[in-house]
């Protein structure tokens, strides 16, 4: 019974989301309110249904029930009732209904809000929601049925994820990682209505800040769990999948930052709407690579097909953004211009530069072996003296401006001393 019922709400689930995409903009293409909150309301249901799915996977891993292939193939009867919980993202079907569940609920906190910039963030956030609805039901389900007999007993989990930072590591980084979605659905929402001033941000911060907590968290459990789990000597190993949850957390970094200057100081605003972009395509890219298994990893799922798909949708938000970003740009003027090298306003930026450059030296050194096989046919492996010698510098570049800046004033304004 929970892998029908399970199935037919991810399948309702997703039918909702078309039909929310397309009452969204009918709604108010043609003044049509009814239509409009009735996909609005829509978007709840989503919510409503996703929870009832991942409710019956828990149902399922707690109890034991092998008769869905996914308990079957991640827990044993034996295993402790939390990690029969925590095998909820052990896996890559269950991982996505995770991240399903969690875009679900913030698009849902998202849709009791009312203005206009609404209907496009509402719309965008849906896209989302869609692309992961339509991987669950067509791709990797969790809901698959265990073919042949019920097996009496199941797989078990694997041993290095049972350990309690296994309880939060993956859902603190996934709160993280999904939060993002939202600041970057205003950001676009803002330039799909030609709004160049700093609502979006203000709309966002709580988001944005929140966001960034989870993703901090998710790294330091992480590395907390490595630690403990994987023998490395240190917490940090600069595995690649690792990389990819280190890289979006400096970018974010740098966005929290910068749009401090822009709402007192109205400069940065390209900057800005780069910096949250690029952040919410580095998280997808971070999922890529978890999923795609192009890079060896402690914690790839190395499913190939559903790298292709995240790699797809990567490509078109990307090219959706900047379509955006660049049609939009003359709208993006600053409104002021930096007018002193010593200055507050200076040192952050000097600090978003140092923070973008590691994240672009972290990048680099991960999909370098992708590039080497690419040009050359040989799989170069950079290994962490890499990134230590090339990040190191920065990061400590970071500690020093980070001890500098708050004993620079503000720039003052023009005609005052």
């Amino acid at each position: 019974m929970p892998i029908e019922i399970g199935s037919l709400a991810l399948l309702l689930a997703l039918a909702i989301s078309f039909y929310s995409l397309a009452g969204l903009y009918l709604g108010e293409k043609t003044g049509n309110e009814p239509l409009a909150a009735s996909a609005r309301g829509g978007i709840l249901a989503i919510a409503f249904l996703v929870t009832i799915a991942s409710l019956l996977l828990f149902y399922s891993l707690a109890r034991s029930d092998f008769s869905v292939l996914y308990v079957q193939k991640y827990t044993s009867a034996g295993l402790p009732l939390l990690y029969k919980l925590t095998a909820f993202w052990a896996g890559n079907t269950g991982s996505l209904l995770l991240w399903a569940w969690i875009l679900s609920l913030y698009s849902a906190v998202v849709a009791w809000r009312r203005g206009p910039i609404l209907l496009w963030v509402n719309i965008i956030l849906l896209v989302n929601q869609a692309f992961f609805l339509v991987l669950l039901n067509f791709v990797a389900s969790p809901f698959l049925r265990t073919p042949g007999p019920v097996p009496l007993e199941g797989n078990g989990l694997n041993p290095l994820l049972q350990n309690p930072g296994m309880l939060l590591h993956p859902l603190t980084l996934y709160l993280g990682y999904v939060g993002f979605a939202v600041p970057f659905a205003f950001a676009m929402a803002a330039l799909i209505l030609r709004r160049a001033d700093d609502a979006w941000i203000r709309a966002t911060r709580r988001w944005s800040v929140l966001a960034w907590m989870f993703l901090t968290l998710g790294n330091l459990y992480g590395a907390q769990w490595a630690y403990l789990e994987l023998g490395w000597g240190g917490y940090w190993g600069w595995d690649p999948v690792e990389n990819a949850s280190f890289i979006p957390w400096l970018t974010a970094t740098a966005f929290i930052h910068s749009v401090m200057i822009q709402e007192r100081k109205d400069m940065l605003k390209i900057w800005n709407i780069a910096l949250i972009t690029i952040t919410y395509l580095l998280t997808l890219f971070g999922t890529f690579l978890v999923r795609s298994g192009v890079l060896t990893s402690v914690h790839d799922f190395s499913n190939t097909s559903l790298g292709t798909y995240f790699l797809t949708f990567i490509v078109v938000m990307l090219v959706f953004s900047l379509y955006l970003i660049l049609d939009r740009r003359h709208l993006l003027q600053e409104g002021r211009e930096f007018e002193a090298y010593l200055s507050r306003e200076s040192s952050f930026l000097l600090n978003n530069l140092l923070l973008v450059g590691a994240a672009f030296a972290v990048f680099w050194g991960t999909v370098f072996p992708l590039v080497s096989e690419a040009v050359r046919g040989i799989k170069v492996t950079v290994g962490p003296p890499f990134f230590n010698q090339v990040t190191g510098p920065i990061l400590l570049a970071v500690l020093f401006a980070m001890g500098v800046c708050p004993l620079i004033a503000w720039q003052s304004p023009p005609g005052r001393s």
